[in-house]
């Protein structure tokens, strides 16, 4: 397996379209690195270039060390498996595997041993004599996987592979994936515009906007630090709350005022927001970081209505509002909620994430 390294990347459509604007991440062997941002941000752009289909406009990508920017894809010892599989319908899966390996002319019985292990991996021995219509989007999937792990590849490339399957499959195949990455110990470069799917399988996330890398690193690093505001509400499902807001002072405390409610702060974050007194902020918490209180509280009380109620089982999510926002909150099923009830929340203090009003980017 190998190191991807991407150097001040761009590329340009056109002549003023950047649709990737100097990218540098580097994707450590055997690490599983997830590009995750809504449509138009440039992710599968970014996979293409590493894998050779799109030319880059200026940079540089290595490969296990090497410059491939000038090496065609069939060189540079990458796997890719598409969004749409790209199975050829008239072969059989074992011939969709082993099609690769033939015509690098290996050895019919190493391409044998090849394609067997992967079916084995991959738990498809019994579907190798099927063809692509006799298959299920799940089993479909599994092929295309397993025509990337016959060739042995020094970096395996993932453009949103999951997309076609339902709700349920997603879900295993994630797991599966996940699975197969331990179990191969590879490089793992993988799409998704799924937050949810970027959690659970990253070992890295880089989250993109527009072109422009916003944040790079462990998804629980960017679930509790996020740097901006957009990472702040991309990453976590439900979204984080993102309100606008006034600090003020008050009898010597630093407030935030929302205009419905005042929350007292305390300590370091009281500290940071000293110099923004009389001014406009965003302060975000998480739907889980709500503490619902069956009567209301004196201090730091957030009283809300019941607009939609969600029982999801485990928990429940509720959408309420203020006089001037709509939260979504998590709370335990025992509770029983309904439309236009009064409901009281707490804040978990040490939960508060601010940004600036103008820039966007977290107070620190």
């Amino acid at each position: 397996m190998a190191t991807v390294e991407l150097r001040n990347v761009t590329k340009l459509f056109g002549h003023d379209v950047k649709a990737v604007d100097n990218v540098n991440i580097t994707i450590n062997d055997k690490e599983f690195v997830v590009l995750v941002g809504p449509s138009g941000c440039g992710k599968t752009t970014t996979l293409r270039m590493i894998a050779g289909l799109e030319d880059i406009s200026s940079g540089e990508i290595f490969i296990d060390g090497d410059l491939v920017n000038d090496i065609s894809p069939k060189d540079r010892d990458i796997a890719m498996v598409f969004q749409n599989y790209a199975l050829y319908p008239h072969m059989t899966v074992y011939d969709n595997m082993a099609f690769g390996l033939k015509i690098r002319k290996y050895p019919k019985q190493e391409i044998q041993t090849r394609v067997n292990e992967a079916a084995q991996i991959l738990h498809i021995e019994e579907l190798l004599d099927r063809k692509p219509k006799a298959l299920s989007g799940g089993q479909r999937q599994r092929v295309a996987v397993g025509r990337a792990i016959v060739r042995k590849p020094k970096a395996f490339l993932f453009d949103e592979p999951l997309s076609n399957l339902d709700a349920k499959l997603r879900v295993q195949m994630r797991a599966e994936i996940s699975a197969l990455h331990t179990r191969l110990q590879a490089t793992m470069i993988y799409v998704t515009h799924d937050q949810v799917e970027a959690m659970t399988m990253g070992d890295k996330i880089v989250v993109l906007k527009d072109g422009l890398m916003q944040q790079i690193g462990s998804p629980l690093e960017l679930y509790n630090k996020p740097i901006n505001r957009f990472v702040a509400a991309f990453i976590g499902s439900p979204p984080m709350n993102i309100m606008s807001a006034r600090i003020i002072e008050k009898q010597g405390k630093i407030l935030v005022d929302e205009g419905d409610f005042q929350i007292t702060l305390e300590g370091p974050i009281a500290d940071k927001l000293k110099s923004y007194v009389d001014k406009e902020v965003l302060f975000g918490i998480r739907p889980e970081d709500l503490v619902y209180t069956e009567t209301p509280q004196k201090d730091n009380n957030i009283k809300t209505h019941v607009e939609v109620v969600e029982p999801l089982g485990a928990e429940i999510h509720l959408y309420v509002s203020t006089q001037n926002h709509q939260l979504i909150v998590r709370v335990q099923p025992r509770y029983e909620f309904h439309v236009g009830d009064e409901a009281n929340f707490i804040p978990e203090m040490d939960k508060l994430q601010f940004f600036d009003i103008d820039t966007e980017d977290v107070i620190k």
